[in-house]
């Protein structure tokens, strides 16, 4: 009789037991591992739309995590604007009239595209009428009175320009002055007559704009929670009906930037060559974190560390986007024409298309250099309102949903100032900065455009993600 203990099962069959067992949890996080960081910021639009609907209570009290988000990028913008631009002309030779001939034909750009946005806004609000049977009678004029109490003209311009103190620019983001400030430093550097000193000064430059690159794809982790606590936040707060009352007006606004996009941005595009596949990828996500952060500056870092990828050098980078965030606000001016007719249609004010034309140029002067100004847009349309005797309560109105068309013209006027950035570069000859590879995927997937911590700028125009 054979007393032998039972056999053991055979380590083979225990392992394929296991690997059975943690299948699901292996799949889980392979597919983590593919996941992008823009994939987690759609899935937070989503989430904070559900929330904002179902739990309002609850999502107002997120507004803090959006807030933190907005003020780490923030923080950014100084150090990421000023060594950018300081190393891109003065880096780059003493060609002091090349800066002025980049100069130039930006603000030329900048003129023809904002006055094409205007009229497009001036067509799209005469021909659907949006203010069309408005009640104005329960709403004040307080708001709007309000901000028509703030300085405009070119004499308040000209003062914005020039800060008191470098450091209180850079602690207030004055984008406008920060670039004057590094305009000045550059010529400076130029000028030095060591050239010791200056390839000092740049190289440090260069460090540091290359830290700050790497510090903006730490922050971009955070992303996705600022992003679904800022839409949460403000569904919540002013709650999708708010939509359904002046759901014309923003259904205007949103239909009138749709087709400057196609209509004037994209034959621009096509007529400058500008290779149309490989920048939609190259803006996606900074048009996403600018639509759901109705932020530009939120939008600012990566859209700059996009664009060099793409292979617009940093030197033109770093002055057209700066420059365009405000003499280039595509998507704020096209608002401010469709909102100055709106508000004649919702007082019933008979208002023909001569002061229409009148107003839309007096626009192109106001609207440029205020874009640092809280509520920027709301108190150029109230200086405009007040101008041409155009009810005031109107500000009231647009208040309760300015949120959401915030959102709309913020994320075209990244998008206008990024192909702005492109097709100066085309046009001084140098885009692209280094020869693409043949294949543009390998420089633009999701991949390289967002794991940017141990790349190397300077050297490759690639972005390798971080191994764990």
């Amino acid at each position: 009789m054979d007393h032998s203990a039972p056999l053991a099962p055979a380590p083979s069959s225990i392992k394929s037991f296991i690997n059975k067992l943690l299948w699901p949890v292996r799949f889980c996080l392979r597919w983590l591992g593919k996941t992008t960081l823009t994939f987690w910021i759609v899935v937070s639009v989503v989430v904070g739309i559900l929330l904002g609907n179902f739990a309002p209570k609850f999502s107002v009290e997120l507004r803090p995590f959006a807030d933190l988000f907005l003020a780490m990028v923030k923080c950014l913008v100084t150090p990421l604007i000023f060594s950018t631009l300081v190393v891109g002309i003065a880096g780059h030779g003493d060609d002091l009239k090349a800066v002025g001939r980049l100069a130039l034909k930006s603000f030329i750009y900048f003129e023809v595209i904002t006055t094409l946005a205007l009229v497009v806004g001036l067509i799209f609000v005469n021909v659907f009428k949006p203010g069309a049977g408005i009640n104005l009678s329960k709403v004040s004029a307080e708001e709007g009175e309000k901000l028509a109490q703030h300085e405009l003209g070119w004499q308040a311009e000209l003062k914005k320009i020039v800060p008191e103190s470098f450091f209180m620019a850079a602690a207030e983001n004055e984008v406008l002055q920060i670039v004057f400030c590094a305009l000045v430093f550059s010529v400076a550097l130029i000028k030095l007559k060591v050239a010791k000193h200056r390839t000092t000064m740049v190289a440090f430059l260069d460090s540091l704009a290359a830290t700050m690159f790497n510090v903006t794809s730490i922050v971009m982790l955070y992303a996705p929670v600022g992003i679904g606590a800022a839409l949460a936040a403000t569904i919540g707060q002013n709650g999708l009906e708010v939509l359904v009352n002046l759901g014309k007006l923003v259904g205007c606004l949103y239909g009138a930037l749709v087709t400057f996009v196609l209509v004037v941005l994209l034959p621009i595009a096509f007529a400058c060559g500008v290779p149309i596949i490989a920048f939609a990828k190259c803006v996606a996500r900074p048009f996403i974190l600018a639509f759901t952060t109705a932020s530009s500056e939120a939008a600012l870092p990566i859209a700059m560390e996009n664009l060099e990828a793409l292979g617009v050098p940093k030197k033109i980078v770093a002055f057209v986007l700066p420059a365009g965030y405000s003499f280039n606000l595509d998507g704020t001016t096209l608002y401010l024409s469709l909102a100055g007719v709106f508000a004649a249609q919702a007082g019933n004010v008979d208002f023909p298309l001569e002061q229409q034309i009148i107003m839309m140029l007096m626009l192109i002067l106001t609207s440029k250099g205020v874009a640092a100004i809280p509520r920027a847009s709301l108190i150029v349309l109230s200086a405009a309102l007040d101008h041409f005797h155009l009810p005031m309560e109107t500000i009231a109105v647009i208040m309760g949903v300015d949120a959401f068309m915030d959102m709309a013209r913020t994320s075209i006027n990244v998008l206008g100032n990024c192909l702005a950035s492109v097709i100066i570069a085309r046009w001084e000859g140098e885009f692209p900065a280094k020869p693409l590879p043949s294949d543009t995927q390998s420089i633009l997937s999701e991949k390289d455009l967002e794991a940017n911590v141990d790349a190397d700028l300077d050297a490759s125009n690639e972005f390798a993600m971080p191994k764990h």
